[in-house]
């Protein structure tokens, strides 16, 4: 230990090593539930690229590992401690170092919140459109390594198809560069998406590429009320296969409508068992916004309220941004799951999570990315009863064999983490994951990096 801080510090700054157990307990998980995490031996806060350098010579000359973390807003226990860790915290590498309108490209550190990299772009008329639901706190490295999506997915893709190029710090210190500038290249592997979802465990990234679009006009909104989860999932899979391009479609069931109206009196009606909410950023989007309205009316919706203006889309849209905050109100703890499906699976879904509810005597609330299938289920439980707590965590595992079955993904944004480490496994099979962990093994011999993670 006295080693380690020594080392550690003759290449940091003073303020830069954290050892007083009281601070470095702090950084021990994220926000995930059900993960075991441990106590840090020190916790450090590099600024520059040099410093990151310094930390993973250290670490391999001690054989110490390392555990990369952002803003701690992961949801899987990606960026959780273990016992006698390096916690390397890149919250202080925060510059945007270049934005770039003519390639249409930013340049960023790793502790970049993303909110703020988006408004920085946003005032050159470009956009950057990755937005998870935290994206004023999480920032562009956690995003990179938990292959971040967002309410925008649905038209505008994830965290991966924005990262062009890399500069990643590997477990024995050496700067590695990957990927370009510009707008199209093929040279070599594409060591760049390999890194993306990666979780820490491949190298420290402590710089991106990021390609930026122009901004989209300001979007119109529209809310569908249906008499079942089953018909408004139909109407996703009409939308889609209409050919309609929403920058945003979402559903919320039952569930989770009744505990919005109950935290915000929203005035839903109670007798609403899925809402639909969709948006559009083109250029006529009352025009399209109509054309989808039809499409829900014929799958049964029972009433259809497009926005009048943008202050009345933002009040639609609400609702859903507050589904998560009224579900952790239903009971004192949640395990929120992230099982993606084809979106023609979505209704089966739906009602095996209904299923899996009434089974395990649980309330379990579904919010959607509905136009990409991505589901989140958020399982509420009292986490002081043994009983209950149980029945969460086996109602949780059958939530993932059923996507599993249904042809999807145990996570569509969150990652594996430790959470979902077993499930990795099964989804991947055995010829998966040994090339898995023969592609760790390369990067990473001495099995350093973010350990206990993935597999």
């Amino acid at each position: 230990m006295g080693d380690l801080i020594e080392q550690l510090r003759a290449g940091l700054p003073g303020e830069a090593v954290i050892t007083d157990p009281d601070v470095t307990t702090s950084y021990g998980h994220d926000m995930a539930g059900f993960c075991p995490s441990g106590a840090p031996a020190v916790v450090v806060l590099p600024r520059t690229v040099e410093q990151v350098q310094h930390i993973m010579r250290t670490a391999t000359a001690l054989q110490v590992p390392v555990v990369p973390q952002g803003a701690r807003t992961g949801l899987s226990g990606a960026a959780n401690a273990s016992d006698g860790c390096i916690v390397l915290s890149l919250t202080r590498m925060d510059r945007i170092l270049e934005i770039d309108p003519v390639n249409r490209i930013a340049v960023v550190e790793p502790g970049v919140v993303n909110a703020v990299l988006s408004r920085a772009v946003g005032e050159l008329g470009l956009c950057y459109p990755p937005d998870p639901s935290s994206w004023e706190q999480c920032t562009i490295g956690g995003n990179i390594g938990t292959g971040s999506g967002g309410l925008c997915c649905v038209k505008y893709g994830v965290t991966a198809e924005y990262v062009l190029g890399l500069e990643v710090v590997l477990a024995d210190g050496r700067l590695l560069k990957t990927g370009r500038r510009t707008a199209k290249g093929v040279a070599g592997y594409d060591l760049t998406r390999l890194f993306v979802g990666s979780e820490g465990s491949l190298g420290i990234v402590v710089r991106a590429v990021l390609a930026l679009k122009p901004a989209p006009p300001e979007q119109l909104a529209l809310v569908a009320e249906f008499p079942s989860a089953a018909a408004a999932c139909e109407a996703v899979c009409a939308i889609m296969a209409g050919g309609h391009a929403p920058s945003l479609l979402e559903l919320m069931d039952g569930t989770t409508v009744r505990a919005v109206n109950k935290m915000a009196r929203m005035g839903l009606p109670e007798s609403t068992e899925a809402l639909l909410l969709a948006a559009f950023d083109s250029h006529d989007p009352a025009a399209d916004l109509a054309a989808l309205g039809k499409v829900c009316t014929a799958a049964g919706a029972t009433q259809v309220v497009p926005a009048e203006d943008t202050a009345e889309s933002e009040l639609l849209l609400q609702a859903r941004r507050l589904a998560l905050p009224a579900l952790e109100l239903v009971s004192t703890a949640t395990m929120i799951d992230d099982v993606c499906v084809p979106r023609s699976a979505l209704g089966a879904m739906l009602e095996g999570v209904a299923a899996i509810a009434a089974k395990f005597d649980l309330t379990i609330g579904v919010c959607a990315h509905a136009g990409d299938g991505n589901t989140h289920p958020v399982v509420c439980f009292d986490v002081g009863d043994p009983d209950e707590s149980r029945r969460a965590r086996e109602s949780f595992d059958e939530i993932m064999a059923l996507g599993l079955a249904l042809g999807g993904t145990i996570t569509g944004e969150h990652g594996v983490g430790v959470l979902k480490k077993e499930w990795l496994a099964r989804e991947l099979g055995p010829v998966g994951v040994e090339l898995q962990r023969g592609v760790k093994q390369v990067f990473d011999p001495l099995g350093l990096l973010n350990p206990g993670k993935l597999f």
